[in-house]
């Protein structure tokens, strides 16, 4: 990797710290849905802009990634799901980049196609693709198989078991996805195959859907995501893995790395993932671009947007 190389990045809430301290560090992070100039910048994160390098929201899953990839290529119905929150209406794959929702489902419809283009522009043309994988639960609409990045009711929407349907992604499914995006990339870009870095979120879920505790199922998930990266890393030379979770999540750091809540991640422990990333990749001794390298104290200046954080409002009081 180079300072130069069109990089994206998505995923799950951890991305959004690890693609931040790479653009303070000057990487050309290839930024295809920028905010306006009338959006005050306080207000860029509640409305999805700069988290990622296009408006998508938090991608926890392999199979939201690879249906927006089968969206914005025309190999799935690019119509949207509309969810609705009193006289407002919302993108059901991304229901937060629009705080207060849309006028109207055509509405909703027109910011999809047009989101669509770019992430079709974005990944037509990226050279590195940084992917945090997060989870392997999801709520999928039961008529099309639509993954949601969070379940219905907690953002706009309502659920109804009905409609929507718990999924639990295994190894398999994982390997499987992260091969289809690999193959739709070929399929429809030129030139050099697109690098693709994997990275596994060490932030566990704030809570589970299935049966099990929650500690069972964080850990049961980050196993099937770390086997998943390492898998996909031996098959291809072009993927490789950049050890975030290891460090971070490993005992032999005493959960140094954690916040007093034992889930968050301290600014020195994305600090640390980075500076392996910069170092693996020959970097740190450069110059970032003219920029000076941000302090330590920057890397958490913004909070993250999670939908599993609101989930929170429903837990029962402790």
């Amino acid at each position: 990797m180079t300072r130069t190389d069109r990089i994206a990045t998505a995923g799950s809430c951890f991305a959004q710290r690890l693609g931040r301290a790479l653009r303070e560090r000057g990487l050309a992070l290839f930024d295809v849905e920028p905010p306006p100039a009338a959006l005050p910048p306080e207000q860029h994160a509640a409305f999805g802009y700069g988290l990622y390098t296009a408006r998508y929201g938090n991608l926890y899953t392999t199979r939201q990634l690879l249906q927006l990839a089968e969206q914005a290529f025309g190999e799935r119905d690019p119509r949207p799901i509309v969810w609705t929150r009193g006289a407002r209406f919302f993108d059901a794959q991304r229901p937060t980049v629009e705080p207060e929702g849309l006028d109207s489902p055509a509405e909703v419809a027109a910011h999809r196609a047009w989101h669509l283009d770019r992430v079709r522009a974005l990944f037509a043309q990226m050279e590195v693709f940084v992917f945090t994988l997060g989870m392997t639960e999801a709520w999928a609409d039961r008529a099309t198989g639509t993954v949601f990045p969070t379940a219905p009711g907690v953002v706009a929407g309502r659920y109804d078991p009905a409609e929507s349907a718990l999924l639990q992604l295994g190894f398999q499914d994982v390997c499987d996805e992260l091969e289809a995006f690999r193959a739709l990339l070929a399929r429809h870009r030129t030139g050099p195959r697109c690098r693709i870095l994997l990275t596994v979120s060490p932030v566990p879920v704030a809570a589970t859907a299935t049966d099990d505790h929650v500690l069972v199922a964080a850990v049961g998930s980050k196993a099937t995501l770390r086997a998943a990266a390492t898998e996909l890393r031996a098959r291809h030379a072009d993927i490789d893995y950049l050890p975030s979770f290891d460090l971070v999540a490993s005992p032999c750091n005493g959960g140094l790395y954690y916040n007093a809540n034992r889930r968050t991640i301290t600014p020195e422990g994305v600090a640390r993932a980075v500076a392996l990333f910069f170092d693996a990749h020959g970097l740190a001794a450069e110059g970032a671009a003219g920029l000076p390298t941000a302090p330590v104290e920057r890397l958490d200046d913004a909070p993250e947007v999670c939908e599993d954080a609101m989930l929170d409002a429903f837990a029962p009081d402790r």
